[in-house]
């Protein structure tokens, strides 16, 4: 489960901008080495869709990484088992970048706007 120290990240990372179900998921992964997603499912209080489409996210974005483990008998579904592709320190500084990106993108289509404006 997630405790105060996680759930004060959570709600940082939320207040910039990163969907809640993705930063609880983002906090759960990156205290185990691995884990499923049912483990994520429990210990970040998400249903499974939640959890799903955070994970698709985060890994689009590379925070995260998928390991597919067979079962043993060879049948069903594989395990997808979930891990930290870097330092959540790194994360944090691959976050950084894509909001002042953003800041800079609001900047400009400010400046633009001015501009536009004042032309009329």
């Amino acid at each position: 489960m997630l405790d105060k120290e996680d759930e004060k990240v959570v709600n940082l990372f939320t207040d910039l901008g990163m969907p809640k179900n993705q930063s609880r998921t983002l906090m759960y992964i990156s205290q185990f080495d691995e884990c499923r997603s049912a483990d994520v499912e429990r210990g970040a209080d998400l249903r499974q869709p939640e959890v799903s489409v955070a994970i698709h996210e985060l890994r689009k974005k590379g925070w995260i990484k998928r390991r597919i483990q067979k079962k043993e008998n060879e049948r069903g579904r594989p395990i997808h088992i979930y891990s930290s592709s870097m330092p959540l320190s790194d994360i944090v500084k691959s976050f950084e970048q894509e909001k002042l990106g953003e800041i800079e993108t609001l900047k400009n289509d400010i400046s633009e706007l001015k501009n536009l404006l004042s032309v009329k």
